[in-house]
């Protein structure tokens, strides 16, 4: 199946070079859905049986209303289903003793190819009393709902739906409910192998992306605004296919007597500004992409007249940036929390002089992804529940972060505010597409100009 996916890819994934960019060229939308399915298909066969199995649950039920639908259920519907139809409820079953799960959409018909429809009308004019047939049928050990206090993403089952769906269930049944938070939580964190061979090439349009608009193609000094360059990010993504999953920010440090407040770009956006020679550009930016999501900050430098190089002082402003990166990276270990990682890292970073603020988040089918969070922009202390939760392999990481450096030439600190999408596995983390080591430049270089 890998190498049936990986075929596909490398006849449609050729390259395409826009002026001096050279990108992926974007799968069109029925090769796309093919991929899509096929991901999920092995998704379904391989890694649910085992998070099931993994966190003890027999019977997992997902209810959700077209257009109302359930974060989670968004993440199992066929290519081509937008949305839920009417009320959809999927039931996965483990029968146990390593045999397949039973895979039903309590429906009136299939959900696509991979849940069978299980909804006889004639015989069950009720869809809840099809539900508790089955349940009956199958009678499960445990019954695990989404509903949860810490997560989102795991508390799609909505009040109506819930209450519905327990008047009709027997009271036998009832002591067997439990939150499905945890499993819940895992089947969208958890990377398949199918889904890594494709994140680096999403991975890198985001960041050729980026690349394309901190360069003169977009940014004339004097002339362009910060807007404008938010704008193009916005317009580039739509004129390739692609989502944006938040609007981008971009945002300036320079010499002049303005402190620079890196909350602003989450409390409250930066206005607009001119961009000049001199100036330390910020882009905060992420695309969503066969299901999958960037999220990704990098810095430039408008030239001087006269420069040729990004100034040193800044470049090692930046170094401290790449070094705190390491520092969190290094402590990622299975079984630690979020928070564990935050003390640790921020305590080494201390150690070493580096005045450091620590917000990384998972990243998958969400930006703001489900699993562990270390630390948050607003709390460098210990974030409750999501932040006590564990780390886990085969998961992906936004390493988002940033270091307050005194600027002696320009007589106040700078933030290098960094976030770069990563993999963690039984090998230890990467990033997914590499990172940025060093500034760009505005305008870049020229081979054929000395």
């Amino acid at each position: 199946m890998i190498k049936t996916l990986l075929s596909v890819l490398f006849f449609f994934w050729g390259f395409v070079t826009v002026g001096a960019q050279t990108l992926p060229v974007v799968l069109n939308e029925r090769t796309r859905a093919a991929t899509v399915d096929e991901i999920l298909e092995d998704r379904f066969e391989r890694l649910l049986p085992r998070l099931m199995r993994e966190e003890g649950v027999d019977m997992w039920v997902i209810i959700s209303r077209e257009y109302n639908e359930d974060p989670v259920m968004r993440t199992m519907l066929p290519s081509t289903w937008i949305a839920a139809r009417r009320r959809t409820i999927m039931v996965f079953y483990d029968p146990g003793k390593d045999k397949p799960l039973d895979k039903l959409a309590i429906a009136r018909y299939d959900v696509g190819t991979l849940l069978k429809g299980e909804w006889d009308l004639s015989a069950n004019p009720d869809q809840w009393e099809a539900l508790v047939k089955v349940i009956q049928e199958k009678n499960p050990k445990k019954i695990a709902l989404n509903y949860s206090t810490t997560y989102g993403h795991a508390d799609g089952l909505t009040y109506t739906e819930q209450g519905e769906f327990m008047k009709k269930l027997p009271q036998t049944f009832h002591a067997r409910i439990q939150s499905a938070e945890r499993l819940a939580v895992r089947w969208l964190e958890t990377r398949s192998e199918k889904e890594m061979v494709m994140y680096p090439l999403i991975c890198r349009l985001s960041h050729q992306i980026i690349d394309e608009a901190f360069s003169e193609k977009v940014i004339q000094p004097g002339v362009t605004t910060t807007e404008d360059v938010v704008w193009y990010l916005r317009q580039r993504v739509t004129d390739l296919g692609l989502d944006t999953w938040f609007h981008p920010t971009v945002d300036i440090q320079r010499a002049d007597e303005a402190k620079f407040d890196h909350l602003r770009t989450f409390s409250k956006r930066p206005g607009t500004q001119v961009i000049l020679p001199g100036d330390l550009l910020h882009v905060d930016f992420g695309i969503t992409y066969l299901r999958l999501n960037t999220d990704q900050q990098q810095h430039a430098y408008i030239l001087k007249p006269g420069e040729k190089e990004v100034p040193d002082y800044l470049q090692k402003a930046f170094q401290k940036g790449n070094r705190l990166q390491d520092i969190l990276t290094e402590r990622f270990k299975t079984g630690k929390t979020g928070n564990e990682i935050l003390a640790e890292a921020l305590q080494q970073a201390t150690q070493e002089g580096i005045t450091a603020s620590i917000y990384s988040h998972p990243i998958g089918f969400h930006g703001h992804a489900a699993g562990p969070a270390i630390g948050m922009w607003d709390n460098q202390k210990s974030v409750k529940g999501t932040g006590d939760y564990p780390l886990f392999k085969q998961t992906a990481y936004s390493i988002e972060l940033n270091v307050s450096v005194p600027i002696k030439e320009w007589n106040k600190s700078v933030r290098i505010m960094l976030e770069e999408d990563g993999y963690y596995d039984e090998n230890g983390f990467r990033y997914i597409d590499g990172r940025q080591r060093n500034i760009f430049m505005i305008p870049r270089k020229s081979e054929s100009v000395r």
